[in-house]
This record gives C-alpha cells, sequence and structure tokens, in this order.
C-alpha cells in the first residue's frame, strides 16, 4: 500500500483557497452617513393671526383701546399674545424684536422697530397679551427703545396703498444683556452677537385705509 504524502506548502496552498470567497461578498454595503444631532428649531406662534397672515386692529395704532394719544394721536394697540417651543438647550434669556422690513425713513439701512423686548427669563414660554408699557416686567423682562423713543409696543401703523410686512423675530441667547430698560434697538443687537443659540421669525401683513392711517409706521 502506497501512502501518498502531501507536501508542506501544498497543503498552506489548498486551505487558502478554500477559505479565499469573492471580495464583493465579505464586504457589505456602508452604512448611510449618520446626520449630526439636529435639534427641533425655535418655534414662535402668535395668537390671533397666522404666520404670513393680516394683523387684527386691536394689535395696530388704529385700535381704539388704549386710546390714542402723542404728538400724532395713534394708539399703541395691544401687544399679542406670544408663544414659543424648541428651546435649545443652554439659553439664558430671549430677545423679541418687531420690526416693519418695509420702511426705510430718509433711505437709512435700519428699517422702523416696533418693539423691542430683551431680557425675558430662558424658562418662559410666552408672553402675556397686553405687555405693560415704560417699566420692567417682574420678572426681569426689559423693553428698549422703539420708533417713537418708548420702551413700549407700537402697533403697526402702515399707510394706505400696499401692505406692510411686519417682523416678530425671537432669538435665543446664552446669557442675560447687561442693559437697562430703554435700551436701543442697536445696542441690544450689538449685545447678542456672539451669543444667539438659536432664532426664528413670524412675519405678517398690516394694511389701513385712508381713514384708519394717520402714519407710515
Amino acid at each position: 500500500m502506497k501512502i501518498v504524502t502531501m507536501r508542506p506548502l501544498a497543503t498552506v496552498a489548498l486551505l487558502l483557497a478554500s477559505s479565499i470567497v469573492p471580495v464583493a461578498a465579505q464586504q457589505s454595503p456602508a452604512p448611510p452617513p449618520t446626520r449630526p444631532n439636529v435639534i427641533p428649531p425655535l418655534t414662535l406662534t402668535i395668537a390671533g393671526f397666522t404666520d404670513g397672515g393680516t394683523i387684527p386692529l386691536k394689535y395696530t395704532c388704529a385700535a381704539t383701546t388704549p386710546p390714542p394719544s402723542g404728538p400724532m394721536q395713534i394708539s399703541t394697540g395691544v401687544s399679542p399674545e406670544l408663544k414659543w417651543s424648541n428651546v435649545p438647550k443652554g439659553t439664558a434669556s430671549f430677545v423679541l424684536i418687531l420690526h416693519d422690513a418695509d420702511a426705510h425713513i430718509a433711505k437709512a439701512f435700519d428699517d422702523i422697530p416696533h418693539w423691542v423686548v430683551f431680557n425675558i427669563p430662558g424658562d418662559a414660554t410666552q408672553l402675556a397679551e397686553g405687555v405693560p408699557p415704560d417699566v420692567p416686567m417682574p420678572d426681569g423682562t426689559m423693553q428698549g427703545k422703539n420708533m417713537m423713543g418708548r420702551p413700549v409696543y407700537q402697533g403697526p401703523c402702515a399707510p394706505p396703498g400696499a401692505p406692510h410686512h411686519y417682523n416678530f423675530e425671537l432669538y435665543a441667547l446664552d446669557k442675560k444683556l447687561d442693559l437697562p430698560q430703554g435700551a436701543s434697538r442697536d445696542d441690544i443687537q450689538k449685545a447678542m452677537d456672539g451669543h444667539v443659540l438659536s432664532g426664528t421669525m413670524y412675519r405678517s401683513e398690516e394694511h389701513t385705509s385712508e381713514l384708519q392711517s394717520p402714519c407710515n409706521l
């Protein structure tokens, strides 16, 4: 009986050959790239009108409450109720700016601020309707100067013709601003720079008739 002995090198080659599978079969499809941890954006809602909708009369300068006053004999109107959600982690305060995006007096770069609110507490989720004028609120919320030079809400006051667009902009900041009641919008925006965690905008329109419009603001 003849015994066949396999050479060591041949044995190794046979074992390697039996273990080889096509490269394509060994490699599983690459998993899809994972997205970064994206949090939902800061969201703002306003009672009484939809985003892009028309501002009701009670929130404009044509309102009868509070009654017209001042050099222009216009009402300030009543500030609407605002609510927000999806607040980013680390929020220390909020800033709210309402401005007329279509009005640039004397061709200035800046448009007209109607309401500027800052140092809203970071755990707040709303501003109630009818924020009182001229004084800081008990929770530390302060108001900056509007186009009339007062720390108060001033309702939109578009001239007759095409509607003006009024933007409610809400910003979440990682700090409170070291500014006094009645600070200017410019000073508030400068202090915000480098501290904005998130922001959102709610857009509205206002259009008045010839009889309703005492100004162009």
